[in-house]
Formats: C-alpha cells, structure tokens, sequence
C-alpha cells in the first residue's frame, strides 16, 4: 500500500434528536476535512456520487472547490455512474477540474450501483438502453468521454463562423493532456475488471464482487486485480496501472471509538445485488495494533497501490479528521505508507 484516501458516501440529512445535516453541510464539511487531510499528508479525498438521493450527484464544483484549497491532496469520486452522463460535458468538467488541482483528479466512473429509482437515467433524457441495469449505455458514454479527453476532433469547424473558422474537426476545451492515465474504472466482477485493462484505465475495486466461490472476500479481489493487470499486460499498455480497493476501518482509541465502532462482526457477508449472489468485505474495527495485523493479511490490501477508507462523514470533520489521524500515525506506516508532506 503506498497511497491512501478517504471515501465518503457524503449522507446528508436527520441526524436524530432534532438535528439535520444539510447539503450545504455536507460540502462545507468535505471541504474542510480534505483541508485537514492534506495537511496530514494523505493521499485523496474521493466522493460516492448517487443521484435522486441525498448525497453527492454532482460532484465537479465540490471537487474543484478542494483543489482550490489543498496543495497536494488527490481529488476524485468512487464513482460517477456514466449512464446519467453526457460524456463531453463530462469531458469539459474533468478537464477543468484537472487543470485547476495541477492534475490531482482521480475520475472513477462506471455502470454504477444500484439507485434508489427506476431507470432514473431516463428521467434525465437517456434512454434507449437494451439491458434491463443500463451497461450498455455507460459503456457507449465512457467510449463518447474518453474520445473527448484523448483531444480527438469531434465536431466539423465552421469555416465560415466570425470566431475563428477553419477546417477539420475540433476537439473539446479545455483539454488537460495528462487526464487519460488518471481515469479509473470502477468493477465489482472480474469480467468488468478484465475490460478495464484491456481498455488500459485504472482500476477501482469496491468493498463487494458480484460472486461468491466460498473464498474470503479479500483473496476473491486479490484474484480480481490479477485479472486485471494481467489484462493490461495482454493488451500492450505501457507504464503501470494504479488499483485502489475500499475498506471499512477504524482505529478504536477512544471510548466514544469504542461506542461507535466496538464490537463489529469481523467477517465477510453474502447476499444479493443487482440479482447477483456476491461478496462483501468486513469492517475492521479493533486497535490500532491488532489493526496492522488484521490489514497485513489482507491478501487484496497488499496487492492494491491504494487504500480508500470509508468514513462515517455525518459525524462531522473533528471526529473524521480523528479517526484519519489515527489511521495515518498507528496504523498505515506499517503498511508501506508514507505521507505526502514527507
């Protein structure tokens, strides 16, 4: 592990006891709490995107609002679902934001997850999908985004036009020419992350695979990055590729720790998503001592570059910026982490 980050689901709402987290709230928080992890050294900041639900939907002012205000600190999401997507808006928007962190975005996209509607992309003017989950259609949008970031002409010049005519095709502005090789592709099977590598972007893998073979949850996405990679390698990419992979963690160091976070069950879970049987990674919560040893056997840990922890973010950026402390000073050196500000 040489890099690790935050996820945040970014839920806003009731907290209970007649108090809300608002949306305003919940970016204002994002904000400073990245703040504080950059100044720790930590490596990202990325943001679960949902639509017609209270968190995230629109990530792309939060993410440059962050790199405005941090130095170091990666930007990204885990991850945009492309099948609400218009691809060369999307294209304008990573490649704004890239210009403006000094290519710090990490741009997770996929088919994404489960929403909490039906079809709710069509609401938002896409349809025509053959499959009942919409893959074909973020596939053909990732396909539109990725001929927009390479710079490849996309529409005709006006020769004609008084704003600068010409000839040939133009391609999308702003263009930020580092931005391909900090795209991720966000799988929960082993074929989506066999396609990512022979498509050559980098790969996300989440805390559940849409299998399960009766092995723990951490060797199943170890074998998933191997695909992966080998994948990469088949095709003939150049240079190597970054996997980050998620995990519930939490140093227990305090009794308002323990209160929160005590006594979780240690094991992986089976159920269903999305129709599939699959697998899903367990929390670690135990001290920051017992943590190393837990997360030095992580087999999908080890293999992974990138370690996303997925933080309770409603509790506010005192209590998160805590928990992260404690992750970055007792727990990830003994990883293989060394922080930014080194």
């Amino acid at each position: 592990m040489e890099r690790f980050g935050t996820l945040s689901f970014g839920h806003y709402g009731p907290l209970g006891g007649g108090r809300e987290l608002t949306a305003a709230d919940s970016m204002l928080q994002a904000i400073d709490l990245a703040q504080g992890m950059d100044e720790l050294g930590v490596n990202g900041a990325y943001f679960r995107v949902h639509h017609f639900a209270r968190q995230q939907a629109g990530p792309m002012p939060l993410l440059a609002a962050i790199a405005a205000r941090t130095e170091r600190i990666e930007v990204g999401t885990g991850v945009i679902d492309m099948r609400y997507e218009n691809p060369l808006h999307l294209a304008e928007d990573a490649a704004a934001v890239d210009l403006i962190s000094g290519g710090r975005l990490a741009l997770g996209v996929s088919r994404g997850s489960p929403e909490t509607v039906v079809r709710g992309y069509e609401a938002f003017g896409y349809t025509g999908s053959q499959d009942p989950r919409g893959a074909d259609l973020a596939r053909d949008h990732f396909a539109r985004f990725l001929q927009a970031i390479e710079g490849e002409g996309l529409a005709e010049r006006d020769a004609s036009s008084p704003f600068g005519g010409g000839t040939g095709l133009q391609r999308i502005e702003p263009h930020s020419p580092g931005l391909r090789s900090r795209i991720w592709w966000g799988a929960g099977s082993r074929d989506t992350a066999e396609w990512a590598g022979r498509v050559g972007v980098n790969l996300m893998s989440s805390t559940l695979l849409t299998e399960d073979r009766g092995i723990p949850f951490d060797e199943l996405q170890a074998e998933q990055i191997e695909a992966f990679r080998a994948a990469w390698r088949e095709a003939g990419h150049a240079g190597e590729p970054r996997v980050s992979v998620s995990r519930s963690i939490f140093p227990i160091t305090t009794a308002e720790d323990e209160l929160y976070f005590g006594g979780r069950d240690e094991s992986d879970g089976v159920g269903y998503i999305d129709g599939f049987r699959s697998t899903f990674g367990k929390t670690y919560a135990d001290t920051p001592e017992r943590l190393v040893e837990q997360l030095q056997r992580d087999a999908a840990i080890r293999s992974a570059d990138t370690l996303m922890l997925t933080i309770p973010s409603q509790l506010g950026v005192a209590f998160n910026l805590r928990l992260i402390t404690a992750f970055a000073e007792h727990v990830a050196p003994s990883l293989g982490w060394k922080p930014t500000t080194a």
